[in-house]
């Protein structure tokens, strides 16, 4: 039986993969030399080896490139590395990313293992299946998180700038009005260039580009720490995502 918010959330989900079908083509333009011209013969896609190969190439600049990209950065210098870097990576996650949702559905349907295919074909079938899947509100929920996650991965990658959205409180670090939220990776964070923070596991002490965050099994404690209200933290993370879909479509 299909339930309202279900229907809901595969109906966004049918808009963020409509984004991602015509987007993720481009990203594999970019990894080219040169984007073939009109009347010029266009490359064939590249195969999951030569991804792979791609993205583990230099792995030290593909970490602070995606490091960069988690805070907000764009990949810094002028060079074509870090941009080809932080390009096949973005590809790598993408076509991993639609390959583990597609097997996930088919999984939960009932339907095996779906055969091979490039992104565009996949996602094709998993927007042939949205009405199936709002029959299981768990799954529809899933694929609309991965379907928007992947989206603005492929958008921020092609030079879409990534939303944040300020977050009431103060951080529990730095006593700053510094909290901002950034929705596609569902993450709240402290901007404050001067803020450090005393656990051993954030690598803010030691890397001037990190800051501390809360991913959003955290917001409950930080709301407590902070003075914010982790329902509006969830809220604003929701509003903004159906803002920046209803300009991305």
């Amino acid at each position: 039986m299909t339930s309202g918010l279900a229907a809901q959330h595969t109906a966004r989900a049918a808009r963020w993969i409509d984004i991602l079908r015509r987007q993720f083509p481009e990203l594999l333009e970019e990894l080219a030399p040169g984007r073939p011209g009109a009347g010029t013969r266009s490359r064939p896609p590249l195969g999951p080896a030569a991804l792979r190969a791609l993205g583990d190439r230099d792995a030290a600049e593909r970490a602070d490139a995606l490091l960069g990209e988690q805070h907000g950065r764009a990949p810094l210098g002028a060079s074509a590395s870090p941009i080809r870097l932080h390009v096949s990576d973005a590809i790598r996650d993408i076509a991993d990313g639609v390959v583990e949702l597609e097997e996930a559905v088919w999984e939960k349907l009932g339907l095996g293992r779906p055969p091979r295919a490039d992104v565009p074909q996949r996602l094709g079938r998993v927007t042939a299946l949205l009405d199936d899947i709002a029959g299981h509100p768990v799954l529809a929920r899933h694929v609309l998180d991965e379907c928007r996650r992947m989206a603005r991965r492929c958008g921020r990658t092609l030079g879409d700038p990534e939303t944040m959205v300020r977050v009431n409180g103060r951080c529990p670090w730095c006593d700053s009005v510094s909290l901002r939220a950034m929705p596609a990776w569902r993450t709240v964070l402290c901007v404050n260039p001067g803020c450090r923070c005393t656990d051993e596991e954030c690598p803010c002490a030691d890397n001037a580009a990190h800051r501390h965050s809360w991913m959003e099994t955290g917001w409950a404690q930080l709301a407590a720490d902070s003075g914010a209200d982790a329902d509006e933290i969830a809220t604003l993370v929701e509003g903004a995502d159906q803002i920046d879909e209803a300009g991305a479509a």
